[in-house]
């Protein structure tokens, strides 16, 4: 065993800048898991400055100097930044509050309606096996509304974490756009000379990651604005709060949508019952469902991410497990990268004839 795994090594290991980039790669990944939290304001900095560097360089070559062409994109980058903060987020806060002050009329209105499903189906359904389910219901509501109690209690720190976030990140997105340049060649000069399987890398995965999260970031923008002046036409309740769910329901391919369809359709039957304003209602949606999947998709990625369904679910579920939202974010890219690795990396073949 001990001579098949030493001979498994030297044939993927043996390879000086191989083992470097494993290296690098197993290094970055516990300074994420150890000091992920600590570090939060500095890599969401970097993140967002890598998304925008692309604007900056799209201004230097309209001859605008560098500085300026900064200043431009940091300027807008703040401007929505702001608006997030003082006009997104109170808005959908508000409405989430009001969400649960409504739940206990909610969950009386579904109980009345389960109810009644014995008298007309009684050959599918008892008395007894609806109210058992509905005890099960109080009391997952009554858990959750001690949790919500709780968590407001002991969200002081949290909320002081989040403010200071609030105020490094737009500046280090600042200083990393205008001294990106600089902070990479002073990186890579640690580095060997000669790195072209590094190279290889970084240039398959670039351009793809870069526009998939850009595409990401403007199809979330306009999915959620679209359905929030859907959901406004109709009147709908906690239109804000349920238009930023299905805005972020395209971060999980294939199961997102499915997903935030169901509280938008309660809320919609709730408020408009059975009728022709809620088949209006659920026409609409549909249609810009459908509008998201059959023309904005192939708009913004063109040139999408080569890979199969299969391995996009499994990387959503394992770096959504290991980082929550941020690892569903980026579940896309980051199984790009592990994709341009194996496709970089030197194989036994290769081994052998050098």
């Amino acid at each position: 065993m001990k001579r098949v795994f030493s001979k498994w090594i030297e044939r993927y290991f043996s390879n000086e800048e191989a083992l470097l980039l494993f290296i690098i790669l197993a290094g970055s990944l516990l300074v994420i898991l150890t000091l992920g939290a600590p570090l939060a304001p500095v890599i969401a900095g970097l993140i967002l400055a890598f998304l925008m560097q692309g604007s900056v360089s799209w201004l230097e070559r309209k001859n605008i100097s560098h500085i300026i062409s900064v200043n431009i994109v940091f300027a807008i980058f703040f401007s929505a930044f702001l608006a997030l903060i003082f006009i997104v987020i109170p808005l959908a806060w508000k409405q989430l509050a009001k969400l649960f002050n409504d739940l206990p009329y909610i969950f009386q209105q579904i109980q009345a309606g389960l109810l009644v499903l014995p008298e007309h189906y009684p050959e599918l359904v008892t008395e007894n096996q609806i109210r058992q389910v509905i005890s099960l219901a109080a009391t997952e509501l009554a858990s959750l509304g001690q949790w919500m109690l709780a968590y407001s209690f002991n969200s002081l720190g949290a909320i002081v974490t989040l403010l200071v976030y609030f105020v490094l990140v737009p500046i280090l997105v600042f200083f990393f756009l205008k001294d990106g340049k600089q902070l990479a060649l002073s990186w890579l000069s640690v580095l060997p000379h000669k790195r072209e399987m590094m190279t290889q890398v970084w240039h398959e995965m670039d351009d793809q990651i870069a526009n998939y999260v850009r595409g990401k970031v403007v199809e979330i923008i306009i999915v959620g604005f679209v359905t929030y002046l859907g959901f406004i036409v109709f009147d709908l309740d906690y239109a804000a709060l349920l238009a930023i769910m299905v805005g972020l329901s395209v971060l999980i391919p294939y199961i997102g949508a499915a997903l935030v369809t169901v509280p938008v359709a309660i809320i919609g039957f709730f408020q408009f019952g059975w009728g022709n304003e809620f088949l209006y209602f659920l026409v609409v949606y549909g249609v810009i469902q459908a509008l998201d999947g059959n023309v904005l998709v192939p708009l913004l990625f063109s040139e999408a991410v080569n890979l199969h369904p299969i391995s996009i679910i499994i990387a959503v579920l394992v770096f959504g497990t290991l980082w929550g939202f941020w690892g569903v974010f980026f579940a896309i890219p980051l199984a790009t990268l592990v994709k341009a690795i194996i496709n970089a990396w030197p194989k036994p073949s290769e081994e052998i004839e050098t």
